[in-house]
């Protein structure tokens, strides 16, 4: 998992070409200018995670705590021109919203999220592989339907169980996508995992310090590689390319 997100990360930063709404390559000088989005995105996300434990004011931390995946909703919007770039960064935003909606209202925020993950979804079965194998098909069964029921075990709670299922929808739909596993694929599956760890902070982990130090950063990274990964996919794809005739 550390290889695949390292590896995503410094992809990201030093080998993507964003292109103009016309379809054409940005010269360098534009690939320095348009690197701050995920740099910033990655300077919010990190020292959020140092900041929710000193003694920053509230509001200020709900807007701190948003801003890592809205900067790459921006990211995905701002320099893409593609309905499916697009579409992640919807994805990404109904993300900074749950974000930080869920400061306030758990079940606002979790609403927030189960759009984000039915946006995902709808992108991802877009893009399924042609020929998964046996045991792809197997993981991504075994995803849909242990992840709601261990959000059960965990919490008691209908409800969790019912939002837990888009969630698993989600990183399945991902999983027999044809985008990248080791980025979307593994930025779904840490998205689940962290989620996972709040269900068991509700309960079994009450008193744990693990998930407080394990949530964000899982869920974070598992944003920026799904995005990241997403952007890449689709540029290989030629959907940032000029359109003959165009």
């Amino acid at each position: 998992m550390c290889h695949g997100l390292r590896l995503g990360i410094v992809t990201a930063l030093r080998q993507y070409r964003p292109v103009s709404r016309e379809g054409q390559a940005l010269p360098k000088r534009a690939l320095i200018e348009r690197r701050p989005w995920l740099v910033a995105s990655l300077v919010a996300g990190v020292s959020y995670w140092l900041a929710a434990k000193g003694q920053v004011p509230g509001l200020w931390l709900i807007l701190w705590k948003g801003a890592g995946v809205a900067l790459l909703a921006a990211y995905a919007w701002a320099h893409h021109p593609s309905r499916n770039a697009h579409l992640i960064a919807v994805v990404m935003a109904f993300g900074a919203v749950g974000d930080m909606v869920l400061e306030v209202n758990f079940t606002g925020g979790a609403v927030a999220f189960l759009l984000g993950h039915l946006a995902a979804i709808s992108l991802y079965v877009k893009f399924r592989r042609e020929r998964p194998a046996s045991s792809q098909k197997a993981a991504a069964v075994t995803t849909l339907l242990a992840v709601p029921l261990v959000s059960y075990q965990l919490t008691g709670k209908t409800d969790v169980a019912l939002y837990a299922l888009s969630l698993s929808g989600m990183a399945a739909a991902a999983w027999l996508s044809s985008f990248p596993r080791y980025r979307v694929g593994l930025g779904a599956m840490m998205f689940v995992t962290s989620d996972l760890l709040i269900f068991a902070r509700m309960g079994p982990l009450a008193k744990s310090a693990l998930p407080d130090l394990l949530i964000w950063p899982l869920y974070y990274f598992g944003q920026f590689l799904i995005c990241t990964g997403v952007i890449a996919s689709l540029r290989a794809k030629g959907e940032f390319s000029p359109r003959p005739g165009a």
